[in-house]
């Protein structure tokens, strides 16, 4: 099985000049050889129409749906790839045509153990979609909710764990063979999407993702996402709620419907920076495909087996470089990646700051709604790996969402200013997180953990004297540990006294806005 794959990835390799695209690029005499000897055998391939790019995308839809994943998740490590490169892997497509509907319909019964009659009332046994490793079916529970079922590909894992290991076989071959293999790091990147397809292959992780992003925009009036029927999802199959909506591709049927794309541009903007910033777990493929529109005009998210998180750290970092952006305060972007510990803390500040402003200043020359804010993101990407800055994956996996929301907006209204729409709400969550609020928010968060430890400081400070008097030998450490334990203690006090303070103030400007 794997040496006749191996066999058709070879085969593909040549056809599609692969071998020329490794070996070209190396300066080494014997690369230079095999080359030459790579052209004489292989004289009939007609290789000068295509870009590299263009032969590399098409050799991966020829091997099939895994690579094709594989192709658009590289697509989204953009700090590791060429522009062009990864703008030609980003039109792959997962069109997959769909497995057998018998068998779709045996996976369902092995997973609940019954007869389909007894599952669902109806079952559409025509997909309503399909993709590399799921498709979805149309149904209606016996009490005649209408759902919509996902159903996991039969006899996957095999096939993943084989094309898996080929890759990693591939990925080291690559490491050894091309100058830039090491820096690329293909095995890396290899292991991370193994990590990514077989988190696909548990669907209960994806209902999981769905019902987190359901809650966090719940009764929210620019975000309907669909319930999730925990009773029946298991790690095969996933049930939820069955939406009615437009593909936002489908312009015309919006404007038909009477949906105003302005708005709609406007709250997917918001809607982005809000699970960003607000959340810090957003919806990470937000490509057309799995973003439809109501009738009223919110949107529909769907298909929810890629997210991402970010935690405070990252949310502040991010703020604070997007608001030096906006004031082209490049000094202080440089500051915000040392002091997150991106770049190394022997970074001089001012060289970071001239490479950001060579960047940057090229860009601002032109109106703002032209600004790509992705492709910006991107290029700081590409620039700091000159002075070794980590790129962390989570904000990879942002920047390649953000390119795909500013697609999208711009699509809907060709005039949108990103950067005026998000300024606002970026401004308003930086002032909630280093505002008085912000403070008011962090001493109530810690004023439990002060509560049970401020009793303990008596205790721990008796048991310190108690150790003095059975080793006097040791009564120099003791008595510095005894006076931290006092200073501690004393602080505490000190900030509960503040927070007591704070709290009543609050309390008594609540009782006068009532009474008022």
């Amino acid at each position: 099985m794997r040496l006749l794959r191996l066999a058709k990835i070879a085969t593909v390799a040549i056809r599609y000049g692969l071998d020329q695209m490794v070996l070209e690029h190396e300066p080494t005499g014997r690369a230079r050889g095999l080359s030459r000897l790579s052209r004489a055998l292989f004289f009939w391939r007609d290789l000068d129409r295509r870009s590299e790019a263009e032969r590399l995308r098409l050799a991966l839809e020829a091997l099939g749906p895994i690579f094709v994943k594989f192709g658009q998740v590289l697509s989204t490590r953009r700090d590791l790839l060429p522009p062009d490169l990864a703008e030609e892997l980003a039109k792959l497509q997962d069109q997959v045509p769909p497995f057998p509907s018998e068998q779709a319909i045996a996976q369902v019964e092995a997973a609940y153990g019954k007869p389909l009659a007894e599952i669902f009332a109806e079952f559409d046994p025509t997909p309503v979609a399909s993709a590399s490793v799921a498709q979805v079916h149309f149904a209606r529970l016996h009490d005649g909710r209408e759902v919509a079922v996902k159903v996991l590909r039969p006899g996957m894992k095999p096939v993943i764990g084989h094309d898996l290991a080929l890759m990693d076989t591939l990925a080291g071959l690559t490491e050894k063979l091309w100058a830039d293999g090491k820096r690329l790091k293909p095995r890396e990147v290899v292991a991370e999407f193994a990590k990514h397809l077989y988190d696909e292959l548990d669907l209960m992780r994806e209902a999981a993702n769905c019902s987190q992003l359901r809650r966090n925009f719940e009764n929210s009036p620019l975000l309907l996402v669909p319930e999730v029927h925990w009773d029946y999802c298991t790690p095969s199959v996933m049930v939820m709620e069955r939406m009615h909506g437009i593909p936002i591709s489908q312009t015309q049927r919006l404007q038909a419907q009477g949906t105003d794309l302005k708005a709609l541009s406007r709250a997917g903007v918001e809607i982005f920076f809000t699970q960003v910033f607000r959340d810090g777990f957003f919806h990470a493929d937000m490509h057309p495909g799995n973003i439809f529109v109501h009738a009223d005009g919110r949107y529909i998210a769907l298909d929810f087996g890629i997210v991402a998180t970010l935690n405070d750290n990252d949310k502040n970092y991010l703020a604070q470089n997007f608001l030096a952006f906006f004031r082209r305060d490049y000094k202080r972007v440089a500051e915000a990646h040392i002091e997150s510990g991106w770049a190394p803390a022997d970074t001089r500040v001012d060289e970071l700051e001239a490479a950001i402003r060579a960047v940057c200043e090229p860009i601002f020359d032109r109106p703002l709604k032209d600004i790509s804010f992705g492709k910006l993101l991107l290029r700081l990407f590409q620039t700091s790996r000159r002075f070794n800055v980590e790129i962390q994956p989570q904000l990879v996996m942002l920047q390649k969402t953000l390119l795909n929301i500013e697609g999208l907006g711009r699509q809907l209204d060709p005039d949108l200013d990103l950067w005026k729409t998000a300024k606002p709400f970026l401004e308003k969550w930086m002032e909630s997180q280093m505002g008085w609020r912000g403070f008011v928010r962090n001493l109530k968060n810690e004023a439990p953990y002060w509560a049970r430890s401020l009793p303990q400081i008596p205790r721990l400070a008796q048991q310190a004297l108690a150790a003095q008097a059975r080793a006097p030998e040791t009564g120099v450490a003791t008595q510095a540990a005894l006076a931290a334990i006092q200073a501690t203690q004393a602080r505490h006090e000190r900030w509960l006294r503040l927070a007591l303070l704070l709290a009543a103030g609050i309390f008594a400007l609540e009782i006068f806005r009532s009474l008022g």
